[in-house]
């Protein structure tokens, strides 16, 4: 005999009975009312977290404006808290997704560490998404449609009803009298999903009745492929995450070198496991910027620029830039006592290590032409230090030169590449970190 939906529901919950709270995203439609019925009634029988809803108001149509009042009603028959957020959905190419991505941000508020989020989609969803994605090209990760959970703010994304289908929900919520609304929207094919839902399923389904099942299952097979690619990927990473010679740079990179030992592939394989978290990524036919900067010449400095920042070579080493890496302030800042840090408006701070100089000092920006003295070595260009390092390019512009007067005082110790002068103690410079704005 096949479970109920309960007891299967319960053991799907199992690994998630230790959290601090529970959070359901309660939109009132028959898949988070089913799943908030479903989880009230089993904290009766059962020792489970603390139970709350959350209902994110879009103002995206004018029948929407009565769903908070109907949430509550629910909300206060079945003894559950109710939070609803208002948000504003940003203009867009894709309102599905800007409606998304609006209610995703407002979850994010409300998860405390460790605390579960849960969301109504089921099986026909899952089905839906996988189509979807197959018809807009995705890989493997994409066809993997929806996991069951991941990671969300400081907590976890739970989806426990992807084993049911949306049937199995209806059948529940007449059994149990359940009232919920009708999204109006959600019979309108001009949106793909419903398209999708409406038009093609219903076709394909009833050639083959198990298609939905069998679609779904798919994903299942992608989401283990996709964990294969995951694990190749953290092999190669591992190989080429060697240290870099410049660890106060507070920037993700890797070893090239490593990389090109790979096959086209499984370079593609490993850096879009070390970049998802970072940037959106460009399709499979929109790679070649990698191979440019993959096989320039040593001494360029080539860069593949993506969604949300850009890759940089310098050298045998490729490094990560976030778009927010560039917004900082070139303009001169005083230093009236440099027995103290001084804090650069979006880079980092400077420093005295031992000794600093007398005198109001004043920090400034490369403009080409430095010179300084080094000891030993006498007056030496800035440039050919700089060269000598091997620091990268795309620090260049952002390296804080102390003078006194017309006179370049002193250079950040870069590594130990140069001494500064023997009069004053060494300048440091711990540039903008990624806790700060750079990732």
């Amino acid at each position: 005999m096949k479970p109920t939906l309960p007891a299967t529901l319960l053991h799907t919950l199992a690994p998630w009975r230790n959290a601090p709270a529970w959070h359901i995203a309660f939109s009132g439609g028959l898949d988070s009312t089913v799943l908030l019925h479903l989880l009230v009634s089993l904290a009766k029988i059962e020792n489970l977290p603390p139970v709350s809803a959350v209902h994110v108001h879009h103002g995206l149509q004018v029948a929407a404006d009565a769903w908070p009042a109907h949430c509550q009603s629910v909300c206060d028959s079945l003894g559950v808290p109710l939070r609803v957020m208002r948000v504003q959905v940003r203009p867009g190419a894709s309102l599905e997704r800007a409606a998304r991505d609006a209610r995703y941000q407002a979850f994010m508020q409300i998860m405390g560490a460790g605390e579960v989020l849960f969301t109504g989609q089921h099986r026909d969803d899952q089905a839906e998404t996988l189509l979807f994605r197959l018809l807009r090209g995705a890989g493997v990760r994409g066809l993997a449609a929806m996991p069951e959970h991941r990671p969300l703010a400081q907590g976890r994304l739970v989806r426990p009803l992807l084993a049911f289908s949306r049937s199995e929900l209806e059948a529940y919520a007449h059994q149990h009298q359940l009232q919920w609304i009708e999204d109006p929207s959600n019979v309108d094919s001009r949106f793909s999903r419903n398209y999708l839902r409406h038009r093609v399923l219903p076709t394909v389904t009833e050639r083959w009745p198990q298609a939905i099942t069998h679609l779904a299952r798919t994903a299942e097979h992608m989401a283990e492929a996709q964990g294969l690619l995951d694990e190749l990927a953290l092999m190669d990473l591992q190989r080429a995450d060697q240290p870099s010679a410049f660890p106060w740079l507070p920037l993700p990179s890797l070893a090239l070198a490593p990389l090109r030992e790979r096959s086209d592939a499984r370079q593609r394989n490993a850096l879009r496991h070390w970049l998802t978290p970072l940037t959106r990524l460009p399709d499979s036919d929109h790679w070649a910027g990698w191979y440019a900067l993959r096989d320039a010449k040593n001494d360029a400095q080539p860069v593949w620029r993506l969604a949300d920042g850009q890759l940089h070579r310098s050298g045998e080493r490729i490094w990560w830039l976030p778009s927010s890496w560039s917004e900082f302030s070139h303009a001169p800042v005083s230093w009236p006592d440099a027995q103290n840090p001084l804090e650069l408006p979006g880079n980092g701070q400077l420093r005295f290590a031992g000794k600093a100089p007398s005198g109001v000092l004043v920090i400034r920006y490369r403009q080409g032409g430095e010179v300084i003295e080094v000891p030993g070595r006498g007056h030496r260009d800035l440039k050919r230090l700089l060269n000598e390092s091997g620091l990268p390019g795309f620090v260049r512009g952002r390296l804080p030169l102390v003078y006194r007067g017309e006179q370049l005082l002193a250079v950040p110790t870069l590594a130990g590449s140069w001494a500064s002068s023997m009069d004053h103690g060494q300048l440091h410079w711990l540039p903008q970190t990624c806790d700060q704005g750079l990732s």
